[in-house]
This record gives C-alpha cells, structure tokens and sequence, in this order.
C-alpha cells in the first residue's frame, strides 16, 4: 500500500483512540464527575423562505429525487405507516387518516418534534395540516405523493412561532425543512430506500445464521454472546462470539438487495452498503475475496457461501431488490459471519473491511473488560456513528458508499 493511501488511514486510528474515552463517557450513564454542564446551545429561526440545508428539496444532499406517487392499491403502500400520536394534532380535512400516513423516517422525525415543540411552547401541540396526498392537491413531483413530506404548524397557530418551529425540525432530523408560507412550515425526509441504504449495513429479520450447536436460528433470535459461523482470516470457517448489535430495529420495513447465486444455490438479503466479499474467478483463494458493496455485486462474479468441506466461491445468478421488515447487523469478534451460508463482513458503508476491522477493536476490547452482559437495544449504536462521522472529515469520499455521503446515520 502506498504512503500516501496510509497516512490517511493513520490519522483515522489515531484521531478515534484520542476521541474514543471522551465519547464513550459521554455515551456512559450520568455526567462526567468534575465536566461542566454546556449552556443549551441558541436556537435561531429560519428566515421566511429560508431552507435548510440550503440545496434543492429533491438533491441528495437533501430529501432526494422523487420516487413515484404511491396510491392506495399500488405495491408500495405499504410503505407508509398510519401515525397515531397523541402529543400531534392531525388537520385530516379529507376524513380520510390520509394525513396520518408517512414513511417511517418521516414520522419517527415528526415525533421527535412534537416532543421539541412541547418543551418549547409548554400547552402547545404540534398540528400537521398536509400529509401524504392521494388527491392530486399539490404540484407535480411532491413528495406529498409518497408520504415524505408534511405541512405544519403549532396548534395555537400562533404564526410568530414558525420560524422556531422550523428551527426545530431541523433539529428533530428532517431532511429539508423550508420555511415555505406565512401559513405554515413544510418539512421533508429522504425515502426509505435512500435512508436504508445510507444508515448502513443490516439484514432482515428472518434470516438465518448458524450457531456453534448446529441449529440454525433467526437473527431476530441471536443474543450477544452466542457463537455463530463466520470465516476466519485465513479464509475458513470458524465460530465467532456475537459481541453487540451495531443496528437492531425489529420494526422497520427497508430495502434489501438480494444477490442469489448457483452451483451451490443460495440467497442472501442486505442492505445495499453491506460489504460481501467478491472475486471475478472462481480460481481465487477465500483469503483473497475483497470486500464489495453490495450494490456493487453483478451478476457472472463470485462469492464465498458455506458448502462441504470449507467454504467455496459460487457463481452469482442473478441481483434484485426487495422491501423485508427487520434491520439487524450484528458484530462478531472476527467482523464476519455467514448469514443463509453466505459469508458477509459485518460492516457497511466505508469500502475497505479491514480498516473497518481494525477501527472497532477498541470496541471489541471493552467488550471483553466490560459489556460481556450486554442486553442489545433498539436503533444504531453510538460507536458506528461515531466512526462514521471522523472517517467523513478523515477518508477519501471515494472509500464511502455513494448513498452513505448524504450524511450521518439515522
């Protein structure tokens, strides 16, 4: 390897062991004894006609490009998920809930700014008054049409707020909010195939592992601590310890890439960043297979799968997506496992696995002096988004995933 592809590297180990203590005690429960408490940071409003990040809506720096209107009987309606939340108070002038109906994304942000606006304005609720649109109501390409954009305002509808309230849905993780009329604030989110694939690397809940016993279980089903089968660095199979989940959400319906081989047949589900380890012959030693994105695989390559004796290089057929509920991404102590006897690394987003490997052994490490009773939680784990955000100002932007430099995790 060059010197001038290793210094980059370098900084990025060094400047992650120098923030690594700082980050973990922030992440720890309680304060620091002897920190002293940040005042709150001033929040100012957007301007009228100001949006934020001051881009286009439909960029990728942004919501993104539109998708397609969803109707009710098309096959991406179930995308959209019915928002029943109290602390929001839903307009709904066509009676029809259609208001209530948002992507995941957008209303895992709406509740986090109904909660802002409560904290901020005590009796005041956060009131949607436009949501999915199945009528044709707004312009041509809205992201109204497929639940990724919301109208809103304060339920006092007190219009000297809205430049605050948009503030705060910047806060709350909207992906484009726009201060759009004197009447209300309008606020969008990236689609879930967008997110899914930028978040990071995850395989849906149903697939299957194998564990140390020989039974073969559901990832929904692993807990850390069980061994499952993985490849070693010399290329074969061994049984790794299941240390934490990097990301676990049971409920969220994402988007998958399925890469199906033959000569053994297999199928595999995940996400379009997972890295799988690929070669363009079939000659190739295990050890030698290099990490690809997922999305990157084509059809006529090689990957590795699980057959008798060892693991061996079967042939892809054939590439294709699918929507499936469930989103987990295990970490193993050798950062690879076999997942419906495909092997896979562990990580997502940034291209090279080794350097992946070598930045989460500080993880690794506390886990054996500390975390070996871990009870996995829901959501992504701090430490990857930590990782995250120090190789976006330390590594090349060609070492992410393309959908992964929209922005942090979700």
């Amino acid at each position: 390897m060059s010197p001038a592809r290793l210094r980059p590297r370098l900084r990025f180990c060094l400047l992650l062991l120098l923030l690594l203590v700082p980050a973990a005690r922030g992440c720890g429960p309680g304060r620091v004894v002897g920190s002293r408490r940040r005042p709150p940071r001033k929040l100012v409003p957007l301007a009228y006609k100001q949006f934020s990040p001051n881009v286009p809506e439909k960029t990728l720096g942004a919501s993104g490009r539109y998708e397609g209107k969803i109707a009710r009987s098309s096959e991406r309606f179930k995308e959209l998920t019915p928002n029943y939340n109290p602390d929001i108070i839903f307009k709904d002038e066509e009676n029809t809930g259609a208001d209530r109906l948002m992507t995941q994304r957008c209303k895992d942000r709406l509740n986090s700014l109904a909660i802002s606006v409560m904290n901020q304005w005590p009796g005041v609720k956060l009131r949607v008054t436009e949501g999915w649109d199945e009528d044709g109501h707004h312009s041509e390409e809205s992201l109204h049409y497929e639940g990724r954009a919301v109208d809103i305002t304060t339920s006092d509808r007190d219009r000297n707020k809205y430049g605050l309230l948009a503030r705060l849905a910047v806060e709350a993780g909207f992906d484009w909010v726009y201060y759009e009329s004197k009447a209300h604030v309008h606020c969008s989110v990236k689609s879930e195939h967008s997110a899914a694939a930028k978040t990071g690397g995850c395989f849906p809940a149903g697939a299957q592992v194998r564990l140390e016993s020989g039974a073969r279980v559901a990832l929904s089903a692993v807990r850390p601590g069980d061994r499952v089968l993985a490849m070693g660095e010399d290329g074969n199979p061994t049984f790794s310890e299941v240390l934490i989940f990097l990301d676990r959400e049971p409920d969220r319906l994402r988007v998958f890439q399925v890469i199906e081989t033959q000569d053994p047949p297999r199928r595999l589900a995940l996400t379009p960043a997972h890295l799988l380890f690929t070669a363009n012959n079939h000659t190739e030693p295990a050890a030698h297979f290099r990490a690809t994105f997922a999305s990157q695989v084509q059809p006529g390559q090689y990957v590795l799968v699980a057959g008798v004796p060892g693991l061996q290089p079967a042939r892809v057929a054939a590439v294709s997506t699918r929507i499936a509920l469930g989103a987990y991404a295990p970490l193993t102590r050798h950062g690879t496992l076999v997942v419906e006897d495909v092997v896979a690394s562990c990580f997502a987003a940034v291209a090279d696995h080794r350097l992946a490997h070598l930045a989460f052994w500080p993880l690794r490490l506390f886990h054996s002096l500390t975390w070996g009773s871990w009870t996995p939680g829901e959501g992504v784990h701090w430490y990857p988004r930590l990782l995250y955000r120090l190789g976006r100002l330390l590594l090349e932007e060609s070492s992410f995933h393309s959908l992964g430099m929209a922005g942090p995790g979700s």
